[in-house]
């Protein structure tokens, strides 16, 4: 592990050096000439496919040439990986990459790997994971959620709309880590399952991105308990972050733009600083922060550093999965 670590992370330094060239491309201030296809590595209507489209379509009007999506789902990943890594390094195929793909899916010894197949372009946006619970259960902040679990080992169950090692199932093992909490993690194939029997009290608690939880919320049917990021929300100011009752309890997901790694750096370097053009506009802005993610502009070596510190923060509870039979 620690020699794949030690790959990974000259790998991650190499394309970022790479990115800081300034070697001229010849097609570069000409790019693109035609239409781009961006891979996204879940449905269309989830979460990484509506960030995925909100770019497209502000890049689609910068550029003159048309965004196009192609949703490739399965194997947690691996299948749009493998579409994105073996596309011609033109800057034609880019790839929306989420957190699982550089923090998780490494673990799991693929054949592709996104520190050694893509070059980082930019970072797009962070998400951070939300805890709610049933009314039901009486409590009103994490404090008291925890106290209960406490007192009720093993009997409140947490629902995860992802996989195994995805960030809502990662922030629920860490929570049952980080404060010895005995709390049943139940697997779901989404986040609506998972919504539908915390309605119908099969169970107690859910985490997942707050574009989940304004239905629920809205309906009375989920109490938002707190927020896994560094600060308050801007549209829920009275919910506590889970630092205020966790200290350095941070779970954000994340959404960064990559493309296939021998690309061409002058073209890697126009996508980057167009990315960060389209992300600055307000009204982008303004349509993430309903979603409940914020725009997050990086360099590219930036986002390499980025990504190694997320790396390093989640491998203990990864591995500890991964090591675990299901």
């Amino acid at each position: 592990m620690k020699a794949h670590l030690l790959l990974s992370r000259r790998v991650l330094l190499a394309t970022a050096l790479a990115l800081t060239a300034t070697s001229p491309v010849a097609n570069a201030e000409d790019y693109p000439t035609r239409p781009v296809k961006m891979i996204v590595s879940t449905p269309a209507g989830t979460g990484p496919d509506v960030i995925a489209r909100i770019v497209a379509d502000h890049l689609t009007r910068l550029w003159g040439q048309q965004v196009v999506i192609l949703n490739q789902p399965g194997a947690n990943g691996a299948i749009a990986m493998r579409a994105a890594a073996t596309s011609a390094p033109d800057g034609y195929t880019l790839f929306l990459s989420v957190f699982s793909n550089y923090v998780t899916l490494p673990e799991w010894k693929l054949p592709f790997d996104a520190a050694r197949d893509f070059v980082p372009i930019g970072f797009v946006s962070e998400q951070p994971m939300f805890v709610g619970v049933t009314p039901a259960l009486g409590v009103n902040s994490l404090q008291e959620l925890i106290a209960v679990a406490k007192k009720r080992p093993g009997e409140i169950n947490v629902g995860v709309g992802a996989p195994r090692g995805f960030l809502p199932h990662l922030t629920a093992e860490w929570l049952r880590k980080a404060t010895g909490a005995d709390m049943t993690i139940v697997h779901y194939p989404g986040a609506a399952q998972a919504i539908t029997d915390l309605i119908a009290g099969r169970t107690h608690v859910v985490i997942e991105n707050l574009s989940v939880f304004e239905g629920p919320m809205a309906g009375g049917t989920l109490k938002p308990l707190a927020v896994a990021s560094n600060r308050r929300w801007p549209t829920l100011p009275e919910l506590p972050t889970a630092t205020e009752s966790i200290p350095g309890f941070v779970a954000n997901g994340w959404f960064a733009l990559a493309a296939p790694a021998a690309i061409p750096s002058g073209i890697a370097h126009k996508i980057s600083d167009d990315l960060r053009t389209v992300l600055g506009r307000s009204d982008l802005k303004r349509r993430f922060l309903e979603l409940g993610s914020y725009t997050r502009p990086m360099s590219p070596d930036e986002l390499v550093s980025f990504i190694r510190s997320e790396q390093e923060l989640w491998r203990p509870i990864v591995s500890e999965i991964v090591s675990t039979p299901k």
